[in-house]
């Protein structure tokens, strides 16, 4: 992992991303670009994509935007860690999508606030439309998140063919952190199929790839959402990690889209990966 992009509007979400994208650059080396971008009416005067405006109103506003982002800089998660900081004039989700491309970024972590805040930014919002159609991994962090690690990885699928290439890209995002991963697939009453099957299915997947420490995990409850939330409260997991599609938004585990309900009351970050 080379470059992390963080979109940023100077919150306390905002600010939780960045202590998460320092400590993720802290142990792959990455370079962290901070971006924070403004979409000031078109009949404004024209300016260019660094920031640079001709009108009294956006030389100050960009001279106050400046001023915070060497707030940000004095952060000591961000000692020793190259930080690039950029303005451009974009709308928010085409303008990530666009510049998560053009400074090539190995992954997009992004903040959100509470139960409620998770709830409102993916569903129907920038967060959810970056989820879904970004081309690299999305990471979105809940805020207030205190002694962030990642130790401990759930991957939840129902690991299909389809998911083998994202697992692929999973475990080549978590080579850094040495943590223990588990593969977890939820039974319910609604999708359900015997144990002796799932588990055959599961230890085909893992024979595939050459994995660190892991466990296999087949768990039951009332649905898909609750499931992964459970166990990941039972295991103390750091991340949980889900497929993309960019059809149906979060994965399409078990012919379904995960509901709104798992990003709402996941209290542990969330990342994303591109069937």
């Amino acid at each position: 992992m080379k470059r992390i992009l963080v979109p940023v509007d100077f919150s306390k979400q905002a600010n939780c991303a960045v202590r998460v994208a320092a400590y993720i650059a802290s142990k792959s080396g990455a370079e962290i670009f901070l971006l924070h971008m403004l979409n000031f009416p078109s009949n404004e005067a024209d300016v260019n994509a660094h920031g640079d405006a001709s009108s009294p109103a956006k030389v100050l506003y960009l001279k106050k935007v400046h001023e915070k982002f060497k707030e940000i800089l004095k952060m000591k998660s961000l000692d020793g860690i190259k930080v690039s900081e950029e303005v451009r004039f974009h709308k928010t989700f085409s303008g990530i999508i666009h510049y998560s491309k053009e400074f090539k970024a190995n992954l997009v972590i992004m903040g959100s606030s509470g139960a409620t805040g998770l709830k409102e930014m993916f569903i129907g919002s920038n967060t959810e439309k970056v989820v879904r159609n970004s081309e690299i991994p999305v990471l979105v962090v809940k805020e207030g998140v205190g002694e962030f690690e990642m130790n401990k990885f759930v991957f939840a699928s129902n690991f299909l063919d389809e998911v083998k290439p994202s697992f692929g890209r999973f475990l080549k995002f978590i080579a850094k952190f040495n943590g223990e991963v588990h593969m977890l697939f939820v039974n319910t009453v609604h999708n359900f199929e015997p144990t002796t099957k799932t588990n055959k299915r599961l230890q085909e997947f893992v024979a595939e790839f050459d994995l660190p420490k892991h466990t296999i995990n087949i768990y039951n409850d009332t649905s898909i959402e609750k499931g992964i939330l459970n166990f990941s409260k039972e295991n103390n997991i750091d991340v949980i990690a889900l497929n993309t599609h960019q059809r149906s938004g979060l994965s399409s585990m078990f012919n379904e889209s995960i509901s709104e309900d798992l990003v709402n009351h996941a209290l542990k970050p969330v990342v994303t990966f591109k069937l």
